[in-house]
């Protein structure tokens, strides 16, 4: 039966978990070169025009209609038959088409997270048919293996309350085969290719917003307003904590000084993992899970950047792979009946199967995301092609890619086009 305050507070969802598209937007914007802010940002919002698109055409049928355990069917197709009754087996309180609109923030953000190891070298066209293949072949059928109705992963009994495996361990793993395939930058313009951040401000703004909005990724996903969604309010809130005061006694412990960059991925780090079991764990228990994702996150970002032919740019699998992975495996570890009994009780409460199930299902996903992202990225190469010329590298991409610049006092290599107007007013290029 609707509920008109679930409505609210799930349609308010949907606007929170958008606002996290511009938010990492932002976020991984301040952490590369001046001369590639405009495509860094753009990647992730080219993301809220095509994977929409492709959502609401095919993508929520093959991911929730009914089907079998590997994929929806096409029952859904262009939104036929999704209308304003609830339907039960997802969100009985709300009309269908909030709970499509709250799923689609889901798919558009999880390509835009793969952005993050490829910037400053991949090609803004091919990084958009990518983007569209990978939320075709990606992401849509895992998302029905852990969540439809019939999925296989789903009915295994595997808990993943808001994405930690079907968003941050694809996204993750992905990132990780993209970046092997497209190769390092390499120090085409005399810098190393693990670049320092140009705007930290930036970067702190963009955290922020992800961590505003996460709260709708997460408390969202009860669908309704209850009190799981209040329970998912404190344990995202606490594992974005704890992971945020690991990450500073960590860098003060090794190297004394603790940074506003490292708090920030630290924040996204800690609420990466509480995901999966944010409906499913105590508030104590989110604390061990945001405190233990810092450490082996930040481990995870030591050991990627000395492999110089590994350059996953913005520790894309270091954060969000092992973060959902950590996330998902210790969900089968703290999760409870007695907090939630929509769930399931974990290892701690005696049952070491949900622990087996946790770790089939993220083996599952990371094992097809990565054989197919590689595939994806293979045919496109031969299309189109994946990587800038050398030139480019240096030069930036924003003036090159698109003809902007995001700041007035970088006059950068390669000057940008100028309109200008002959006698008759017409314009001349």
């Amino acid at each position: 039966m609707m509920n008109t305050g679930s409505t609210a507070w799930v349609l308010m969802s949907t606007a929170l978990v958008l606002l996290m598209t511009p938010g990492l937007a932002f976020f991984y914007g301040g952490l590369v070169r001046a001369a590639n802010v405009i495509n860094t940002i753009k990647m992730s919002f080219i993301a809220l025009g095509v994977v929409a698109l492709e959502w609401a055409l095919m993508g929520y049928s093959l991911a929730f209609a009914p089907g079998g355990p590997l994929l929806g069917s096409d029952e859904w197709f262009g939104l036929f038959g999704v209308g304003v009754e609830p339907v039960a087996a997802y969100a009985p309180e709300v009309p269908h088409l909030a709970f499509m609109a709250f799923q689609m923030m889901f798919a558009v953000i999880t390509p835009a997270l793969i952005s993050g190891a490829v910037v400053g070298r991949m090609k803004f066209r091919a990084y958009i048919a990518f983007a569209l293949a990978w939320a075709f072949v990606v992401y849509n059928p895992v998302a029905h293996w852990v969540w439809g109705v019939g999925g296989w992963i789903r009915e295994l009994g595997a808990l993943d309350f808001a994405g930690g495996t079907v968003v941050h361990v694809t996204a993750g793993v992905s990132a990780l085969v993209a970046a092997r395939i497209l190769g390092p930058r390499g120090k085409h313009d005399g810098k190393s290719a693990h670049e320092r951040p140009h705007n930290i401000p930036m970067v702190v703004l963009g955290a922020s917003l992800l961590w505003f909005g996460w709260f709708g990724f997460n408390a969202g996903s009860a669908l309704s307003a209850n009190g799981i969604a209040a329970l998912a309010v404190v344990t995202t809130m606490l594992g974005g904590a704890a992971a945020v005061a690991t990450w500073v006694a960590i860098e003060l412990a090794r190297v004394g000084r603790p940074t506003a960059t490292g708090a920030s991925v630290a924040a996204v780090v800690g609420l990466v993992a509480i995901t999966p079991g944010a409906g499913f764990v105590t508030p104590l228990s989110a604390i061990v899970i945001g405190a233990i994702a810092a450490v082996c996150c930040y481990a995870a970002v030591a050991v990627v950047k000395r492999h110089a032919h590994l350059d996953d740019a913005l520790d894309v699998f270091a954060c969000h792979g092992v973060g959902g992975i950590i996330g998902s495996l210790l969900t089968g570890v703290f999760a409870t009946k007695a907090i939630n009994p929509a769930g399931a009780d974990g290892l701690l409460a005696g049952n070491a199967a949900l622990l087996g199930a946790q770790a089939i299902g993220v083996l599952a996903a990371a094992v097809y995301a990565a054989a197919a992202t590689a595939g994806i990225l293979v045919l496109i190469r031969r299309a189109v092609g994946l990587r800038v010329p050398s030139t480019t590298v240096a030069a930036g991409l924003d003036a090159v890619e698109h003809a902007e610049r995001a700041y007035a006092w970088d006059t950068g290599a390669f000057p940008i086009r100028r309109e200008t107007p002959n006698a008759q007013g017409a314009s001349l290029t």
